[in-house]
């Protein structure tokens, strides 16, 4: 759109004198369907447009105002730095001013302008993505959805109802496009997964909302609405307009940034996130109701994407291009919904016997769920990861009702199609001996890897180790030992020497399990 055809108060916010501070010239104007946001070097200013559709009515002044300090209040939660305030403009005569007195006829936020090579997609595309900044990630996102509110009207976004009401309407609005970039099987078998779902597991949501994990979230946290900027991550461009699409399941958050690396083919990205996150938060159960939110934020990328072959004003060249991206999506989100064969491997070994480094990056190969037993003692007595645990973590009761918690969640997760590492000492028979009775009685695959390394080696490992959640030390490994693997054990144990070449042993390990 030229000049010409935009608003006169957008055509004077072009001009350099517009602005009380330096602007670098020319003045940009970035628009989209909802609003216009002027970049002038320091800062950048949106206008809201007056429109509705709907889910978004910013269609008088009132609504705009209110909508803009929406927007600065819930953005200050995830990126203060770059929401700095809610300016009015008024007119004189055919002049616009800029938080002048008098009667504003239109509001604008004003932000820190940031350069866009900070955004995460920049930054994916680069190739600096790296896994620190994914675990950063997990963490800010852990903490954001912690402070996040939550009361009954929130918990009232979380049933049943609410939740199928948007993904059945996904459905309605792409019926159209079956026969073109989706296909009747995918479209048949993704709207039976959600409606056998919504019908069977009704106790599941419920579950959800009973353990407070309906919250206000983002509700729109993919990779290009986070910037690292001055050392620091930053989630902008938060949903302000829509009660619906913010009050979610935290899981419906972080389904955007996994189903954006999962779609960019970088599954070992979005599987190392996805455990960081599940580590910090021990939503673990959250699991059980990812895959439809994986699909749903995979669906209405597709479907957004369609809407594109319905423009008459689209070139021909650039339908063919959404045909062939929306298909995609249709792809992604239908894969998503597929049943698949869940299985247990249990971690064995002494305490720096390499156990959690193996189950890391066996986790990123398979796609698994990461357990640690560490993690999961520190949230069964609600004290902080990073937190140095005393004495009570470590009593026998205390590690039986931890090795409990991994196996119910190992069964619970496995037979839901997930492959699930439990990152345990498992040194004594018993604690096996009970995962190997419930492995069977749920007819899922089972194998043990053993960790070894000399004792030295264990030592040096302990000695070195920092910034770890583990609270194992050296001195401790005179107080371990291995209880022998019994013959009925022995068909399922792996022995792993973790001096060696770890990528050899692990291929043998990935292709016993196929």
């Amino acid at each position: 759109m030229t000049d010409a055809f935009l608003p006169a108060l957008i055509q004077q916010m072009l001009e350099p004198t517009f602005y009380p501070h330096p602007v670098n010239e020319p003045i940009q104007c970035i628009q989209t369907h909802i609003s216009y946001v002027l970049l002038t070097g320091d800062y950048a200013y949106k206008v809201k447009k007056p429109m509705n559709f709907g889910f978004l009515d910013f269609s008088t002044l009132e609504k705009r105002h209110h909508f803009c300090d929406e927007e600065l209040r819930l953005n200050q939660r995830g990126a203060a730095e770059l929401y700095l305030s809610v300016l009015p403009i008024i007119q004189t005569g055919e002049r616009f001013q800029l938080d002048g007195t008098g009667d504003a006829i239109e509001y604008t936020v004003k932000m820190q302008q940031f350069p866009q090579s900070s955004l995460f997609t920049e930054l994916f595309d680069r190739g600096e993505l790296t896994a620190s900044l994914l675990e950063q990630l997990a963490q800010v996102l852990a903490d954001f959805h912690a402070r996040g509110a939550t009361s009954d009207y929130i918990r009232s976004f979380g049933t049943v109802e609410n939740i199928r009401a948007a993904i059945d309407e996904n459905y309605e609005q792409t019926i159209q496009y079956v026969g073109g970039p989706q296909t009747q099987q995918q479209f048949d078998e993704t709207r039976q997964y959600t409606d056998r779902l919504f019908t069977e597991q009704q106790a599941l949501f419920d579950s959800r909302v009973k353990h407070n994990w309906i919250r206000e979230c983002h509700g729109d946290v993919h990779l290009r609405n986070i910037a690292f900027w001055h050392d620091k991550i930053l989630l902008f461009d938060c949903i302000e307009f829509n009660e619906p699409f913010r009050f979610v399941d935290v899981m419906f958050d972080i389904a955007y940034i996994i189903m954006d690396l999962d779609a960019r083919d970088r599954r070992d990205l979005s599987n190392l996130f996805l455990n960081a996150y599940l580590e910090q938060t021990g939503d673990w159960e959250g699991l059980q109701v990812l895959p439809l939110y994986l699909s749903r934020q995979s669906y209405v990328r597709a479907k957004v994407t369609s809407f594109l072959l319905s423009d008459p004003s689209v070139p021909e060249a650039t339908k063919q291009e959404a045909s062939a991206t929306a298909a995609r999506y249709y792809r992604l989100a239908w894969e998503y919904t597929q049943p698949q064969q869940g299985r247990l491997i249990l971690m064995a070994g002494l305490s720096g016997s390499g156990k959690s480094t193996v189950a890391r990056q066996l986790a990123q190969q398979l796609g698994g769920i990461q357990l640690r037993s560490d993690a999961v003692r520190k949230h069964l007595a609600g004290i902080p990861l990073d937190s140095h645990g005393n004495n009570d973590l470590y009593t026998p009761e205390m590690t039986q009702k931890t090795y409990d918690r991994l196996l119910h969640l190992g069964i619970t997760l496995a037979t839901q199609g997930y492959t699930v590492i439990l990152d345990a000492k498992y040194d004594r028979q018993a604690l096996r001996e009970a995962a190997i009775a419930q492995a069977q009685a749920h007819h899922l695959p089972l194998q043990i890897l053993h960790c070894m390394a000399p004792l030295p080696v264990l030592q040096e490992r302990l000695h070195q180790r920092r910034d770890d959640i583990s609270d194992a030390t050296a001195d401790l490994l005179s107080q371990q030992h291995m209880d022998a693997f019994g013959e009925a054990e022995q068909a399922y144990v792996t022995a792993l020497d973790t001096t060696q070449d770890l990528a050899a042993q692990l291929e043998k390990v990935t292709a016993k399990r196929e």
